[in-house]
């Protein structure tokens, strides 16, 4: 009877789970726009997740999620939930003279947060739609989109796929991933890491704290972290990598390059020099990989450097520096490890 008993329970416990999960995954509120014409986006929330996503201007629409701060304790009813946000909360979802304003805020000032309510928007709009989002400490997620993207949260992730034109965006504490997008794009995390894939044009990735991974990227690239390393394979046009006291490893460039540390090791593999190639380390070492047969004008400076042997080098080599040509001269390669080592390799 008790093993009846606790079955029944348990039923009881799952079916009252599937319908407050099946609850949360409903939009509290859908609002189809497809008769408007849309050409920006102002959306700002307290501390959920805003999505905008690009389609056909006849899927233009807003899907609103509410949730409740305590872990859906005490969860309210439906009617319960509508009345809170109706006497609580102002929740704009509008279009007036082509701009789409989704917002909530509160009436009150909260003085008990376990008790305010949690805001989401899922936006389909345009793709050549502008956007200025806001969101306290919700994730951003942006796809598809042309328009230029402005776009910041105070501890949440910003995650873009397939973006085009011009996209800013800042997030204090999050993580940062980027795929398949181009143009002119700006990232900046306080302390999270970034993950940039498959994108060009004029890219600038920083973080404060985090590490910095890249992978196919082509264009003029800045990668800076004040602390973490930088990590980057098969890049092209201009690369700038720079960490205060990380490492840097670079692989399978194509590209010109300027790349620093303070206190970490740089590892380096050049496929093909195309242009300038200047790495700084003050203490740490640094192993760099160059093709052979390419002619270039050499600067080595460090403590102790290792090249094995060099063809068709004409210039002065020692220890500690060296300074000429290889192969007639041609593209400067300069290393600077300071007090740290140089392992020169040519392949």
């Amino acid at each position: 009877m008790k093993k009846y008993f606790f079955l029944l329970l348990l039923v009881n416990i799952c079916f009252a789970v599937n319908a407050q999960n099946k609850k949360d995954k409903e939009p509290y509120l859908t609002k189809s726009f497809s008769g408007e014409s849309i050409n920006k986006v102002m959306a700002e929330t307290s501390g959920g997740n805003i999505s905008v996503t690009g389609v056909n201007p006849s899927e233009s629409r807003v899907e609103v999620f509410v949730f409740q701060n305590n872990n859906r304790q005490n969860s309210l009813t439906d009617d319960e939930l509508k009345s809170k946000v109706n006497q609580d909360y102002d929740l704009d979802v509008s279009v007036k003279n082509n701009e789409l304003t989704v917002t909530a805020k509160s009436k009150h000032r909260i003085t008990d947060w376990k008790k305010a309510l949690n805001f989401s928007f899922k936006i389909y709009v345009p793709k050549n739609a502008a956007t200025d989002l806001t969101t306290s400490g919700g994730n951003i997620s942006l796809s598809g989109l042309s328009g230029d993207k402005d776009f910041t949260t105070s501890g949440g992730n910003l995650n873009l796929e397939a973006l085009e034109g011009k996209t800013k965006g800042r997030t204090s504490g999050g993580n940062i991933n980027l795929s398949n997008s181009k143009d002119d794009i700006d990232l900046s995390t306080s302390g999270g890491n970034i993950n940039a894939e498959k994108s060009s044009g004029n890219i600038s990735i920083v973080t404060s704290g985090g590490s910095i991974d890249m992978n196919d990227l082509n264009g003029k690239i800045k990668a800076s972290i004040s602390g973490g390393n930088v990590k980057g394979e098969a890049i092209s046009g201009d690369l700038n990598a720079s960490t205060s006291g990380g490492n840097v490893s670079l692989r399978n460039l194509t590209c010109a390059l300027k790349a620093a540390t303070s206190a970490g090791n740089i590892d380096i593999s050049i496929k093909k020099l195309v242009d300038h190639v200047s790495v700084n380390n003050s203490a740490g070492k640094v192993n760099i990989e160059i093709p052979k047969s390419t002619g270039i004008d050499l600067k080595l400076y460090a403590m102790k450097i290792s090249t094995g042997s060099l063809e068709n080098f004409n210039g002065s080599n020692s220890d500690e520096e060296i300074n000429g040509t290889v192969n007639g001269g041609g593209i400067p390669v300069t290393v600077d490890a300071g007090s740290g080592k140089i392992n020169l390799v040519f392949n």
